[in-house]
């Protein structure tokens, strides 16, 4: 009987060992928004947290929610839309933690940038263009939408498709969009290309202080790795205060990450990191997105956060 209980220990001790060394993979897409998972990384807090980390780069927000379920990703940075319509959709998706959130000073970076020879002087003027989003029903996506309605254009006079972030200005140089929505530091580097001009700063029009991007995870596994998901809030909790206060460690994580020119994002700062997230945070997005036809059901906030 010693000998089964001392085996049943050592079980015990290996299993949760292999535990704790296995990584978990964080999906985002080229932004700066997961900014606070890449700096936990790079200034070994995850570690110091005793979590293994590592950042998958995504190409469309939209597919973040199909990466967990499949567990090519453990945990997501889907924008505040996507999550939504992805849980709406029947997908039992949890949010664990706050990314970013929108802010008076962060929402100048966000434009709808046109290509040469593409005049845009007002909201009206995009009716009939072809417009580059990255991920339909995505952030920037739905909040050009709330936009155009408040300007009183029909949305549906829009032609949107879908454009990664890394393909944009490609695109754009070709003439393959009239437009595309995103943010900077894309917008400096096409405007320092001779691609275009900003023809609308809408989300500054819009003036909301709303989650963009947060951390969501299957719910099952949240449930299951109760312990790491609070370490993982833990290690974020220190890591934001970086993402809001060091601007050059910020911007070396940023542009490792998603591959952009130092200078450029050093020229712009991240979206505000803010790790905490409350269900009541969700209520504005559910609003603008049932106003778009976007959800079937009525959601229950309560149920979209990890408590």
């Amino acid at each position: 009987m010693k000998k089964v209980v001392a085996a049943l220990a050592v079980s015990v001790a290996l299993t949760g060992t292999a535990f704790a060394q296995a990584k978990i993979q964080v999906g985002c897409t080229a932004t700066s928004d997961c900014a606070s998972a890449m700096i936990a990384i790079d200034e070994g807090i995850f570690k110091k947290h005793g979590l293994e980390v590592e950042m998958t780069p995504i190409g469309i927000n939209s597919n973040i929610p199909a990466a967990i379920l499949s567990n090519s990703i453990q945990i997501g940075g889907p924008t505040s839309t996507v999550f939504l319509q992805a849980v709406d959709g029947g997908l039992d998706l949890v949010a664990i933690a706050g990314a970013t959130v929108m802010s008076p000073v962060s929402n100048g970076n966000i434009t709808a940038f046109v290509r040469n020879g593409i005049t845009i002087k007002e909201p009206k003027d995009f009716v009939g263009k072809k417009v580059g989003a990255p991920g339909l029903n995505a952030f920037l996506h739905v909040l050009f939408v709330k936009w155009l309605v408040e300007k009183g254009v029909d949305p549906k006079s829009v032609n949107f498709v879908e454009v990664t972030f890394p393909t944009m200005a490609d695109i754009i140089k070709s003439g393959g969009v009239d437009a595309v929505l995103t943010a900077e530091p894309l917008v400096t580097r096409m405007t320092n290309a001779g691609l275009g001009s900003v023809g609308a700063r809408y989300a500054v029009e819009l003036a909301r202080t709303d989650p963009i991007i947060f951390y969501a995870a299957s719910r099952e596994w949240a449930e299951k790795n109760a312990a790491a998901v609070k370490k993982f809030r833990e290690a974020l909790a220190e890591s934001a205060v970086i993402v809001n206060n060091d601007r050059e460690k910020a911007s070396n994580s940023i542009a490792k990450f998603t591959k952009q020119p130092i200078e450029l994002v050093k020229a712009t700062p991240p979206n505000r990191s803010e790790p905490a997230l409350k269900p009541e945070q969700l209520s504005w997005w559910i609003e603008v997105m049932s106003s778009q036809k976007m959800l079937q059901s009525k959601l229950d906030t309560s149920k979209l956060v990890l408590k």
